[in-house]
């Protein structure tokens, strides 16, 4: 099992390379084949096409992401109002600055998004699960107010869809995404509060 884990790392790695220098469109599989010294239908034993590498791909950059949101959620000292601005900041401005430097990423994104929409469903499940426990701590300290945390993550989520992924969705710039971010954030955050009195208000 070890030996077949470093043979998909090698596969991976190599079509990285690959993609990040001639793009994912001009990439074939059997060049990521020569690159790895196998045969294109060793490779396909590992990975059924060209499509579930750059999956793999993304999904190792997800993973990654996915940590420094939890890390985030879990600095308990900060209001949990707090944390959800900076769960929602860090998500805009990793994914913005990423395609932003990495044109070869940002094909791969738009190739996954219209090929494989189920991915980006598991993406957002993922992401839901870091943010209702946030919600769900909130209600316990009395910020937010009580609710069904679950459904409130995936409200937030359709609420903030626009910055998931901006350069899909809008020619902005970072600075006035940031923007329309903070007031979309100010509104949901002050409807979590309606029913109890929120922190720092008049």
């Amino acid at each position: 099992m070890a030996v077949k884990d470093d043979v998909r790392c090698q596969i991976v790695d190599a079509a990285k390379k690959r993609f990040s220098h001639f793009g994912y469109a001009k990439t074939t599989m059997a060049e990521v084949a020569t690159d790895c010294a196998m045969s294109p239908g060793n490779l396909y034993r590992f990975f059924p096409g060209k499509l579930d590498i750059a999956e793999a791909i993304a999904t190792e950059d997800y993973q990654h992401h996915l940590d420094q949101l939890a890390r985030l959620v879990s600095v308990s000292e900060k209001p949990a109002r707090e944390r959800l601005r900076d769960l929602f900041f860090q998500e805009l401005r990793r994914t913005y600055n990423k395609l932003e430097s990495d044109p070869r990423a940002y094909e791969i994104a738009l190739i996954i998004s219209r090929e494989r929409p189920e991915y980006a469903n598991w993406m957002l499940a993922n992401e839901r699960k870091i943010l209702t426990r946030l919600i769900e701590d909130g209600q316990r300290r009395g910020e937010f107010a009580p609710g069904n945390a679950d459904y409130t993550a995936e409200m937030l989520q359709s609420a903030t869809m626009k910055f998931r992924y901006p350069q899909l969705w809008s020619k902005l710039s970072l600075p006035k995404l940031e923007r329309e971010l903070e007031g979309v954030l100010a509104l949901v955050v002050d409807g979590l509060c309606t029913r109890l009195p929120c922190p720092d208000a008049a």
